[in-house]
Formats: C-alpha cells, structure tokens, sequence
C-alpha cells in the first residue's frame, strides 16, 4: 500500500494553500525524519547548488541545514499551483554558530505524485544578513502562529 500525504493533486487555491501550510510547519519542526516523509523515497532536489536524492539524503542534509542554521524560523507563500505542481516564495531567518543573523529568502517548485508525496523540488536561495534587532520572526520555536503575519502582510 502506497504512502498518502494529503491534499492530493490535482490541487484548488485551498488545497495548494493548505499544502505550503503543512510543510512550513514541518520545516519549522527542525525535525528532518518528520520533514523527509512528505516526499518520496527516490525524491530528487536541487536545493542552492546540492542536489540530493532520496529519503535518507534528505535527513542527512536537513540535520546539517539545521545544525548551521540554528533559531530557524520559516514562513511560506503560495505563488502559483496547476495540476500536481505547487511554486511558493518564503523567507527564513536565523543565525550561525557566531551569532551573525541572515534572513534568507527563495522560490521553490514543487512536483507531488498521485498520493501527495513530493518526487521533485528545486530550491533558490539567497541570503541577507541582518542585525538582530532587524529580525521579523520572533514565534517561539516549531509552528508559526497562526495569527502571525504572512510574507505579504510583512512587505517580505
């Protein structure tokens, strides 16, 4: 039996927008088992300039990501969606092991299966540094409230 990670494609403004909600809130779990089953076994990425495949390269690579980027706080946005295809813009902001803090923003494209699984994802980021008193994510850690201000609502 197949693996469903609901909403399923082909995806409506609700469910695509209820899909970018489910995995802002993984990624802001900082937990990279929990983060790695939203996508396929054989997931293919393109995230900066790593390209990663698969379930266990995926874990490996969050727990480094999360490991440098410590205080990760995430939001995502919705840009486009057609069929099985989902685009979003986010921002993120957190800082290194000196205490030098970035916002980084990016675009993702998204290719999800039949059961709602994730077989692709491309990933560019780049990243500003900031000062500390520049910040805009202040949640505490895991899940963005959901009365906190999205991307748009901050000028982001």
């Amino acid at each position: 039996m197949s693996e469903a990670r609901p909403p399923l494609p082909p995806f409506t403004r609700d469910t695509a927008i209820q899909k970018v909600r489910l995995a802002e809130d993984g990624w802001n779990s900082r937990d990279p088992q929990r983060v790695s089953l939203a996508y396929t076994p054989d997931s293919l990425w393109r995230n900066r300039a790593a390209f990663v495949k698969g379930r266990e390269r995926i874990v490996e690579f969050l727990e480094g990501k999360w490991t440098r980027e410590q205080e990760y706080r995430l939001i995502k946005e919705l840009w486009a969606f057609t069929g099985n295809r989902i685009a979003v813009r986010f921002a993120y902001e957190w800082h290194d092991d000196s205490g030098n803090w970035f916002r980084s923003y990016g675009n993702e494209n998204w290719a999800f299966d039949e059961n709602g699984l994730m077989f692709e994802r491309h990933a560019s980021i780049n990243d500003l540094p900031i000062r500390e008193d520049e910040r805009l994510f202040h949640w505490p850690q895991g899940r963005r409230p959901d009365d906190h201000p999205s991307l748009s609502e901050l000028g982001l």
